[in-house]
């Protein structure tokens, strides 16, 4: 008898997997973060420090609040962190075989994690705008509130009001933000890793945390002005005159540049900071345990 074939989904499960993954550790990272992550938009928002907004949060709106726009960023995370860590895992594997197996060196990485971020940010930018949308709904006049009940309804009402082109708004600054976090965000978690497990000899549990650890510094230090500018462009609204206060990523950025200095593109830099690392560090720790799972599954 010949060789059995083998079965479609053991043939396509090995490329599937990076991506399946990178979308579960990301969304379960998501719910945990989520909190922050609204706390950290209404600051970008001008409502105030940390404490101010989370009191004024628990008090008008209640805690639900602090998971407004949660359907819109596990959205997010469905697409655009299943996107970029599947595209990482699949485009440095292809880099070690052309390299003899060998490990890859950090400018070899970060080529990767760029590359990884761009596809990422290009596939969940529709999400990340319904999730900033919902998140700043709130801080609108009522009359000018959109009241998305989900992401779903937010992306059919941005397409039927706005056109479908509409659902890419700001995807210029998303992209280079991405690409920035993700330079710092993967290159240096394999970097770390490497140096953590074969220079310092340190156990998996040990080297996992240290490693997203430092990922979250470096993806949260390399993408803030990228980020503050991409928010200021989703959230705008044209005026009386149907002007808006921007015409694109680059004039936001000269008028915030001119207004309030460097440091403007690091409002509400310490809650940031607070919010990227941990989530960095837990879609790794949940990434590795996902691993682990399926290991012991033989998957």
């Amino acid at each position: 008898m010949g060789e059995e074939k083998p079965k479609p989904v053991a043939a396509v499960w090995p490329t599937v997997k990076p991506f399946v993954n990178g979308g579960c550790s990301g969304m379960l990272a998501t719910c945990v973060i989520q909190p922050i992550d609204m706390v950290k938009v209404r600051i970008q928002l001008g409502q105030g420090s940390a404490g101010e907004v989370t009191k004024n949060m628990l008090k008008n709106e209640g805690f639900g609040a602090f998971y407004k726009g949660l359907s819109a960023g596990l959205l997010r995370q469905a697409t655009y962190t299943t996107a970029r860590l599947g595209s990482f895992r699949i485009l440095t594997t292809k880099a070690i075989e052309a390299n003899d197996g060998k490990p890859l060196p950090l400018y070899q990485k970060a080529l990767c994690g760029l590359t990884a971020g761009a596809i990422g940010a290009c596939v969940g930018s529709p999400a990340d705008l319904a999730l900033i949308r919902m998140q700043a709904d709130a801080t609108l006049p009522a009359a000018q509130r959109r009241n998305y009940t989900n992401a779903f309804h937010a992306l059919s009402r941005i397409v039927a009001d706005e056109g479908v082109l509409a659902l890419w708004k700001g995807a210029g600054p998303t992209v280079v933000r991405a690409m920035a976090l993700n330079m710092g965000m993967l290159a240096s978690y394999d970097q770390s890793v490497e140096f953590c497990r074969d220079s310092l000899g340190m156990g998996e549990t040990a080297t996992v945390v240290g490693a997203s650890a430092v990922s979250g510094f470096f993806a949260a230090a390399c993408s803030l002005p990228f980020d503050y500018v991409k928010t200021q462009i989703q959230k705008m609204q044209p005026d009386a005159a149907g002007k808006y206060p921007y015409t694109g990523s680059v004039d936001c950025a000269m008028q915030t540049l001119k207004a309030g200095g460097p440091f403007k593109f690091y409002t509400g830099f310490p809650v940031y900071c607070v919010r990227i690392a941990p989530h960095v560090m837990l879609t790794w720790i949940f990434l590795n345990q996902i691993q682990k799972a399926q290991k012991n599954l033989g998957l």
